[in-house]
């Protein structure tokens, strides 16, 4: 069965469509289940709510657009000071548990669940515009809300669509389970902090594919938040077929990271015009294993600096203490095959030193490839650890093909860099810097 939203009152004209789109969610849930369609043209909504068997089916043309009424999106009927001004930039404080308290599309404990269509849906972000420069726009409080957020959902398919205008986390899944995601565009301001792309948080079985994400912070960052431990770890994810960009990393582990990663991939995968290429930054208690990188290519470049966190590394694997008291974590068994990248920094390799072991361990490249040239106006002298209670957080240092601290059994076969002679000038220091690592081989024979 369809059933329309104009049947149940909504028209486009109206400032809050919340009501009569949840009307016909919940008439088609009750019914056993079916397809809820928005046609072609632009329906403003508050919060809405996903039930089981529900297909969110949205017409090539329509729009489902956040209403600019903030209240329209305080679900759970909280206090809520929505005029905070921001006391440290959220790119220097941005700790967050995974539980936000406005919401756009949201869904809990449910199955069979779709998004789908060749529609759109618009978060209307300039409501949360904080403080803003030429390079970057903060929030005006943090967290904010992101557009969609589903937690426990069992068989959840989002196909097609296309997500844009976030002002946070676009698509925040947590704990979910069996989870496809294919086809769906991300088409956010490439200036606006924190509005991540797609962000998987104590999920399993999810398959990402074929997907085209533009966004100012992580592209496809794979999370386990403090808030959401209760689901366990995350486990047998896959990424193909995908291009990103983005202002800060493209592909991301962490940084929160307060339960295990386990079994996943990522294959053929373009990533240009971005600050970090593949960014691992464990903080916490849960360990990563089992990780694998194959066939992608980096174009990346440095952006702002402090701003946005890295110096335009291709690949950087960071497992440091967010706090002195942290029981960190460790990587270990981690793949890197067949990687072009055309940048403006290296490798940044970085552990722990946890009671005389190191944190970052069997990790191996092979077929990689760095050209290394001038990109940006922006200095690249230093090594960016941040989040982390060390100081210095950024460790002024000069460029280096490979710099690594405090590893185990890190191999490189068939390593090839080209670096431009006029950039040698001044930005390269050692080719490798490695300090404090056991069993470090670049092209043994």
């Amino acid at each position: 069965m369809e059933y329309n939203i104009l049947d149940f009152g909504a028209r486009q004209e109206n400032k809050n469509n919340a009501e009569f789109i949840q009307k016909a969610i919940d008439t088609c849930n009750q019914a056993g289940g079916g397809k809820v369609v928005i046609p072609t043209g632009t329906f403003i909504s508050g919060s809405i709510v996903l039930k089981s068997n529900v297909e969110l089916y949205l017409e090539n043309g329509a729009i489902l657009k956040a209403s600019s009424n903030m209240m329209d999106f305080n679900l759970f009927n909280k206090e809520i000071d929505y005029d905070e001004t921001l006391q440290v930039p959220s790119y220097q404080k941005c700790d967050y548990d995974g539980s936000p308290y406005l919401f756009f599309i949201y869904g809990e404990n449910a199955e069979n669940v779709q998004i789908t269509g060749f529609g759109k849906i618009d978060g209307n972000e300039e409501i949360f515009y904080g403080e803003t420069n030429q390079y970057q726009i903060d929030g005006r409080f943090y967290p904010r809300m992101p557009l969609i957020y589903l937690v426990n959902i069992t068989h959840l398919s989002i196909l097609n669509i296309t997500c844009q205008r976030s002002a946070f986390w676009t698509v925040h899944l947590v704990g979910c389970n069996d989870v496809l995601i294919d086809g769906i565009r991300i088409l956010n301001n490439l200036r606006l902090t924190n509005c991540d792309g797609i962000d998987p948080d104590h999920c399993k079985d999810v398959r990402i594919t074929n997907c085209f994400i533009q966004c100012a912070d992580d592209g496809i960052v794979i999370k386990n938040t403090a808030g959401n431990q209760k689901y366990g770890i995350s486990s047998n994810i896959s990424v193909d077929n995908c291009t990103i960009i983005s202002t800060s990393g493209a592909i991301k582990f962490g940084t929160e990271t307060c339960s295990d990663f386990r079994n996943i991939i990522f294959n053929n995968i373009n990533i240009h015009s971005s600050n970090r290429g593949i960014t691992i930054q464990l903080r916490d208690q849960g360990n990563i294993e089992n990780v694998s990188f194959n066939n992608i290519n980096i174009d990346n470049r440095a952006f702002k600096e402090k701003m946005w966190w890295g110096r335009g590394e291709p690949i950087a694997i960071t497992a440091v203490k967010r706090e002195e008291t942290t029981d960190i974590g460790r990587i270990y068994n981690m793949t890197f095959n067949n990687i072009n990248c055309d940048s403006e920094s290296g490798i940044l390799l970085y552990g722990e030193n946890i009671s005389g072991k190191y944190n970052i361990e069997n990790v191996t490249f092979n077929n990689i490839y760095i050209k290394m040239h001038q990109k940006s106006k922006w200095s690249k002298n230093y090594k960016d650890i941040r989040p982390t209670y060390h100081y210095p957080n950024m460790i002024e240092h000069l460029v280096n093909v490979i710099y690594a601290r405090n590893l185990e059994n890190v191999t490189f076969s068939n390593l090839k860099f080209d670096i431009d002679k006029e950039y040698v000038k001044g930005n390269i220091g050692e080719l490798y810097d490695v300090k404090d690592v056991n069993n470090f081989n670049v092209n043994p024979k």
